[in-house]
């Protein structure tokens, strides 16, 4: 199968947020945010914000709208809340907001999980879209959840897909 390359980090700095959904981790806890941000930091991307929210559905619309509002945030990258736990609000809460959806994203993040993690893949809803002009993504939130989506999804496209989010006709 034909791979086409991917635009390389350093012909575009992507501006990132990082988002932690959680009741119970902090800064000092959060492995899956800060190997979020050491990804993006490594492929020569900025991080310009962190955050860590309660699992709340209107705590985590807010944050989105807030973040989407004049900042110069191209991609924000939420971590947690997207299995079918009473807890997990984070697919629920983002996906109405979507204006557009990436069904590839979660399609190939459960695609690649299943074949390191089996059946229990199909309880992932990570999940991908634009909104306000901003790209979002939303990975489960153990630590290889987030380095599969990362290292085998976002960082390899991600600005190829914020070019094709910014096209204008």
């Amino acid at each position: 199968m034909r791979q086409i390359p991917s635009p390389k980090p350093a012909e575009m700095t992507v501006n990132c947020a990082v988002v932690t959904v959680s009741d119970t981790r902090n800064p000092e806890t959060d492995s899956s945010g800060q190997l979020i941000q050491q990804c993006i930091e490594s492929a020569g991307h900025r991080v310009t914000a962190y955050t860590i929210v309660k699992d709340e559905p209107e705590s985590i619309q807010a944050l989105l709208q807030g973040y989407s509002e004049g900042t110069e945030i191209d991609v924000l990258i939420f971590n947690g809340g997207t299995g079918i736990a009473p807890r997990d609000t984070t697919y629920d809460a983002l996906a109405g907001l979507l204006e557009k959806t990436l069904p590839g994203f979660g399609e190939l993040f459960r695609f690649l999980s299943y074949q390191e993690i089996g059946t229990r893949a199909m309880a992932s809803r990570a999940c991908a879209g634009i909104y306000r002009n901003k790209l979002i993504f939303s990975l489960p939130g153990s630590p290889a959840a987030v380095k599969l989506a990362m290292e085998k999804l976002i960082i390899p496209e991600m600005v190829h897909l914020v070019n094709q989010m910014r096209k204008s006709y």
